[in-house]
């Protein structure tokens, strides 16, 4: 859309959460990969940009009682919460939503040369899902056994199968292999870009995003993200709310941004507004 759609829908927004501001706060809710850090072949290499890291520093500093800032990513927490390096205060959901924690560094600390201190949630698998994660995740392996540039994440509650680096035709050969072993072992299957997840918790985006939501009070959400698992994020939100899809593709967000970039003026956007509306 254009970017005067964009700022008509945020100034839209804006106004949403400063007539709601004694009720409950605004969560401003994004996705990782994609959004906040431009997407690599290594994923152990993603980063915010700069802007996007001085944009949620500057939401992470309103009050907690206006304002929420929460990470919803597939990653796994830890591994979101080392790569984000995100401000105090922010909410992680990890895993598609089946993790969660907050981070809670000390903000006078330079958190650029140590470990983010993150608060995490209680989280078990009962045995049948201990057993079915085994399962999912030899399964993968032997799927991805001398296929180059095809590997396998393990996370507490999923296996995911990567396909970044192989070649188109690998990457389709394995990934409906991986789709087939998932179905056939009842576990819960997401395919997104150059991934397919076999979790052994039922969650999405949206369902956490839901729950997050009602558990903080919030009157309004802003949600961003690229992929297809962010698409079940937008279908959940509602009229007032703001959903933003980055990049190209076929989208249920209300408005869309082209890349890394833009996303990262538009949180900065949201930021100046934010800081006025709800001071």
């Amino acid at each position: 859309m254009s970017l005067e759609s964009v700022q008509s829908a945020v100034a839209r927004f804006v106004e949403q959460a400063r007539a709601g501001a004694d009720e409950g706060p605004v969560l401003i809710a994004t996705d990782f990969d994609g959004v906040l850090a431009p997407l690599g072949d290594d994923p152990s290499a993603s980063r915010p940009t700069v802007a996007a890291a001085a944009a949620l520093v500057r939401l992470a500093r309103l009050p907690h009682e206006r304002l929420r800032l929460a990470l919803v990513s597939g990653r796994h927490l830890e591994t979101l919460a080392q790569l984000a390096l995100a401000p105090s205060g922010t909410i992680l959901v990890g895993s598609h939503g089946a993790e969660r924690g907050e981070i809670r560094q000390d903000p006078s600390e330079d958190s650029s040369t140590r470990l983010p201190d993150v608060e995490r949630a209680p989280f078990d698998l009962v045995p049948e899902q201990e057993a079915l994660l085994r399962d999912v995740t030899t399964g993968l392996d032997e799927i991805v056994e001398n296929v180059d540039g095809a590997w396998v994440e393990r996370k507490p509650s999923a296996a995911v199968l990567h396909t970044r680096l192989s070649t188109e035709t690998d990457a389709e050969t394995v990934s409906t292999r991986a789709v087939a072993l998932g179905e056939r072992l009842g576990a819960h299957v997401m395919s997104g870009k150059n991934v397919v997840e076999i979790a052994v918790v039922e969650t999405s985006k949206g369902e956490a995003l839901l729950a997050l939501r009602e558990e903080l009070g919030a009157t309004v959400v802003f949600y961003m993200g690229d992929d297809v698992t962010d698409e079940r994020a937008f279908a959940v939100l509602g009229a007032d709310d703001l959903t933003v899809k980055v990049g190209s593709g076929e989208t249920a967000a209300l408005v869309r941004v082209a890349d890394t970039d833009e996303a990262a003026d538009l949180l900065a956007d949201l930021a100046d507004a934010l800081e006025h509306a709800l001071a």
